[in-house]
C-alpha cells in the first residue's frame, strides 16, 4: 500500500475517532465529501479475472472531467460493512434454500472482519438488526410469503448504512427485480443510493415466464452505484456470483482525493489505468458523488 502522509494521518485520525481507539475494532476511514473522496475501484483484464497489484502511479482520476491528484491509494483487503437484501416474497418460495446457501458461501469467503446483516422483504421490511452477531440464524429463519416490496427494502438497507463501522459499504441485492408494494419509488432509491456512497450488487433470480421479473431495474441500481448485476440461471451459478462479489470486495482498490468543489451538486467520476504492453484492463468505480455544501463563516 502506498498513502501520502497527509492522507496517512487524516486516516489515522479519523480512525481513532471512529473506533474510539478500542483495541479489538479494526482501523478504518470515514467516506465523506467534506474531506475525501474515496472510490472504490476494481480492475479487471480482459479474461474477466481481478487485478489487484498494480501501483498508484498508473491511477488518473477525473471529477467532472478535471484530473485530481490522489492523495490517499490502498491495494490491501479492506474490512467492508455488507447488507444482503433478500427477496422473500411468494415468488421466491422455491429458490429462498438456493439463496440461504449462497449467502453463507459469500460470508465463509469474506473478510473475517466485515460487518455482515440481513434485510428481508416482501409486503413489508424486516427491520434490520443493528449488530451482525444474528447474521446467519436471520437467514434460517426467513420464509417466502406476500407481494414485492424492493424499493423500501433497500430503502431500509441504505438507512441500516448509517450505521456501518467498515471503511467501505455494499449492498447484495437478490430479488426478479419487481416492486408491486413499496412506498418508494425506484428514483428516490437511485437518489438516496448515491448519497450514501454505498455499491450495490444485483443477483436476478426469476423463471423466464415470470410477470414481476424486472432485470432493467437490477441493472440501473448496480451500474449507478458503481457494482454489477448477475443473472444466475442455476443454483451453481447463484454461488458462483456470490463468491465472485466476495473476491471482488477484497481484490479492489481504494482511492482518494480532495474533494475540488464544495458545491452541494453531482460530480461525475473517471478512473483510468495506463495500459502496459498492450494490456486490456477493465476499471469500474461509482459514477459520481454529491459534493458537499461550502459552510459559510459568520
Amino acid at each position: 500500500m502506498r498513502m501520502r502522509l497527509p492522507a496517512l494521518l487524516a486516516l489515522l485520525l479519523t480512525a481513532w475517532h471512529t473506533a474510539g481507539m478500542a483495541q479489538n475494532q479494526p482501523a478504518s476511514f470515514v467516506s465523506t465529501s467534506s474531506e475525501l473522496v474515496v472510490l472504490p475501484v476494481v480492475v479487471s483484464n480482459k479474461q474477466g479475472g481481478f487485478v489487484a497489484d498494480l501501483p498508484q502511479q498508473r491511477f488518473v482520476v477525473y471529477d467532472n472531467g478535471r484530473r485530481q491528484e490522489i492523495a490517499l491509494f490502498s491495494n490491501e483487503d479492506t474490512p467492508v460493512t455488507v447488507g444482503l437484501v433478500i427477496d422473500t416474497s411468494g415468488s421466491m418460495k422455491a429458490k429462498l434454500p438456493e439463496v440461504v446457501v449462497a449467502a453463507g458461501t459469500f460470508k465463509r469467503r469474506s473478510n473475517p472482519q466485515d460487518e455482515l446483516f440481513t434485510v428481508a422483504f416482501n409486503d413489508s421490511v424486516r427491520p434490520p438488526p443493528v449488530s451482525d452477531e444474528t447474521f446467519e440464524s436471520e437467514l434460517r429463519s426467513l420464509v417466502a410469503q406476500g407481494r414485492t416490496a424492493l424499493y423500501d427494502g433497500l430503502s431500509a438497507s441504505l438507512e441500516r448504512m448509517t450505521l456501518a463501522t467498515r471503511p467501505r459499504k455494499a449492498l447484495i441485492v437478490v430479488s426478479d427485480g419487481g416492486d408491486n408494494a413499496s412506498r418508494s419509488t425506484l428514483e428516490q432509491i437511485l437518489m438516496k443510493a448515491r448519497r450514501s456512497n454505498v455499491t450495490i450488487y444485483t443477483v436476478g433470480l426469476f423463471d423466464p415466464d415470470d410477470p414481476d421479473r424486472n432485470p432493467k431495474v437490477l441493472k440501473s441500481l448496480a451500474e449507478s452505484t458503481g457494482g454489477a448485476r448477475f443473472l444466475p440461471r442455476s443454483p451453481s451459478e447463484l454461488v458462483a456470483a456470490c463468491e465472485r462479489i466476495a473476491r471482488e470486495l477484497r481484490s479492489g482498490y481504494t482511492i482518494g482525493y480532495p474533494p475540488p468543489d464544495r458545491d452541494g451538486v453531482f460530480h461525475r467520476t473517471r478512473v483510468e489505468v495506463a495500459p502496459e504492453r498492450g494490456e486490456k484492463l477493465q476499471v469500474r468505480t461509482r459514477p459520481g458523488y454529491f459534493a458537499a455544501n461550502s459552510v459559510k463563516q459568520p
